[in-house]
């Protein structure tokens, strides 16, 4: 039996012990699941390495505890309910049976075509069921899969397939979005021209539009898997055997691989879903996001269905048809948790009331938010309109890194208040620090948010750069995970997060580092130098700010900055697109030539009246030019 929290009393029960004994707890928790052979220690750390072992030595297979567990007890419940783009096509629905066979036929269909224990394999697919079948078949097989977000471009989709040298792309003909048609398959034809490691491409047919298929690397998902056996015994897996790699952006240019294996990922997945969501069986539980990101990765795939869950996934976009296809959603499976981005909140919310006409949603029964801190203002609307002032909302706070929940209220049971994720989840010892790392003790303090003692679903490394990992999570206070957030604890002990301290802009809950957004904006031959920061963006949370010095004298102004947004739409994709481009003379940069983006932070936001300390700038009339030429 699997630990469930079901009081307030309950949940400080076991916090209380999760802090005192943390390996006790962690050992109760994992023995829940089925192992091929128990582990010989609970964990193995220093931060110093850092080195994270969470169930030495201990064998398993992650997919023998959704497919294998349930097919027998449950294999008739649905496990994913599929929702597509297009309301008038019909849905579908996998139950536990029919993904235990169609995982297994896309696992032996990986094999023949050579994959084997190890293999990196990127998946950039669309949100459709095969999406989640094509991970567990990796996760079955012991290949590490990659997602990429369909909507990068094929220059970020190169980089992260060179960056894990992957053997195989799997992905679609074309993608439905709203009212668009996109062609995925192109863009993984012009990525793979500049990856020497890919030896095959399979492509789900989605749209039946026109592809190029090029002999003997490209193949048909329904050719492969054609003949081939509904059996397929699971790969025998280390606790800390690599399950998969997810990019996310740095502060630096570059994109890093956040590596999370097999034992400690698959606990703490399940552990905070059933407990987060106070999942019960028989619900209908909806996370909006992608599988492309974290969210989708433990919210959509591995956290419900390791619960025996029914978990619904979603194709479209928020606003079509109309603004209240959401809630149509809701209302014909009868969702009864629904898990979404403060970003869509807002959007839904500026349509006003008129798309809840007709609509019922009295099945929700909690409210989810994930991505960035939701803003009081969306959570009360959220609250009254959505969940009818009987849902509680679980405002969670949780990274790529973290692999799981990390700060939330547990729903129904902890005291919700508006903008907090209130407390840390069991196993998760949270710590505010100052600048020089010193901890801030007791209530009613804010500063930098560390986490000081290990828990199973953490980063190991960052792919092929153990040092990378070491620097960016481990080296700012040493002896303590960093999460490159502030943070502010109140009267009451609860946590509120107040966005990130570092490089990295928060763009409708995705991290987007200013570094790559910068290097692809340098890109265009007429632009000599930028720089990029965050401002607060009323739908978005954050927009994109770009101050760009140019050679203007070929352009107007106005060409120039739409040939910037297409430049970074190339390279990047369009979520990285800045929302303003302001073509300036020069930069605000101290005498060692470091760009004090802080100034221009306190610009974008219209802050002009106090900019601190600029006795350091190399050039204070710099900043007074760039104010003028923005109004």
């Amino acid at each position: 039996m699997s630990i469930k929290i079901q009081t307030l009393s309950g949940y400080l029960h076991e916090y209380q012990k999760s802090v005192l004994e943390p390996e006790a707890f962690w050992n109760r928790v994992a023995e829940t699941f089925h192992w091929k052979k128990q582990w010989d220690k609970v964990v193995d750390w220093n931060f110093e390495e850092p080195k994270i072992n969470w169930f030495v030595n201990g064998k398993l297979n992650i997919t023998e505890n959704i497919l294998d567990r349930y097919m027998y007890t449950h294999g008739d419940r649905p496990a994913i309910i599929w929702e597509p783009n297009d309301p008038s096509e019909a849905s579908r629905t996998l139950t536990y049976k029919d993904l235990y066979e169609q995982v297994n036929q896309f696992s032996n269909a990986l094999k023949q075509k050579g994959i084997k224990k190890g293999d990196r394999i990127v998946i950039y697919m669309p949100m459709v069921p095969e999406a989640a079948i094509a991970m567990l078949a990796c996760a079955r097989v012991g290949a590490v899969h990659s997602i990429v977000f369909a909507g990068f471009s094929s220059t970020a989709l190169a980089d992260r397939i060179n960056d894990c040298q992957a053997k195989m792309v799997l992905t679609s003909d074309e993608n439905y979005r709203g009212a668009k048609v996109i062609p995925i398959k192109a863009v993984v034809d012009e990525a793979v021209e500049n990856c020497s490691t890919i030896e095959s491409v399979i492509t789900l047919c989605r749209t039946g539009g026109e592809v190029i298929m090029k002999q003997d690397r490209d193949y048909w998902w329904h050719d492969v898997i054609e003949g081939e056996s509904t059996i397929c015994e699971a790969e025998e897996m280390d606790s800390e055997d690599l399950l998969f790699i997810l990019y996310t952006s740095g502060s630096t240019g570059k994109p890093k691989g956040v590596v999370h294996t097999c034992g400690g990922y698959m606990v703490y997945a399940q552990f905070t879903f059933e407990n987060v969501f106070q999942y019960t069986a028989g619900d209908v539980y909806w996370c909006t996001a992608d599988v492309g990101w974290i969210t989708g990765h433990s919210y959509i795939v591995y956290g419900p269905l390791l619960t025996g869950a029914t978990t619904l996934m979603f194709e479209g976009i928020p606003t079509y048809p109309d603004a209240g296809r959401f809630w149509d959603v809701v209302d014909k499976h009868k969702v009864n948790q629904f898990y979404t981005a403060p970003t869509a909140i807002r959007a839904l919310e500026a349509h006003g009331l008129d798309p809840f006409k007709g609509k019922d949603l009295s099945s929700l029964k909690v409210l989810g938010s994930v991505g960035e801190p939701i803003n009081e203002e969306a959570w009360h609307w959220y609250h009254d309109h959505v969940g009818k002032n009987k849902c509680p909302i679980v405002d969670t706070w949780w990274q790529t890194e973290t692999g799981g929940i990390m700060l939330s209220p547990i729903a129904g049971i902890t005291p919700t208040k508006p903008s907090y994720a209130t407390l840390p989840l069991p196993g998760i010892q949270p710590v505010i620090v100052d600048e020089k790392g010193q901890e801030l003790k007791g209530n009613s303090v804010q500063g930098n948010l560390c986490i000081k003692y290990p828990w199973p679903g953490m980063i190991r490394t960052t792919y092929g750069d153990h040092d990378r990992c070491k620097q960016t999570y481990f080296s700012t206070y040493p002896g303590m995970y960093f999460t490159g957030d502030g943070v502010k604890r109140d009267e009451d002990g609860y946590y509120r997060i107040l966005g990130r301290v570092d490089d990295v802009i928060n763009v409708s809950g995705h991290r987007m580092g200013t570094a790559e957004v910068e290097n692809a904006i340098n890109e265009h031959p007429l632009v000599i130098e930028s720089a990029v920061v965050g401002y607060p963006h009323e739908i978005k949370g954050q927009g994109i700010y770009a101050y760009v010095i140019a050679d203007d004298s070929q352009r107007s102004a106005a060409s120039l900055e739409n040939e910037i947004r297409a430049t970074v739409n190339k390279i990047i994709g369009p979520i990285a697109k800045p929302d303003k481009v302001q073509i300036v003379t020069g930069l605000p940069k101290t005498r060692s030539g470091k760009i004090m983006r802080r100034i221009l932070r306190k610009i974008a936001e219209g802050q002009t009246d106090n900019f601190g300390d600029t006795s350091t700038l190399l050039d204070p009339t710099v900043v007074d030019e760039i104010i003028e030429n923005m109004k």
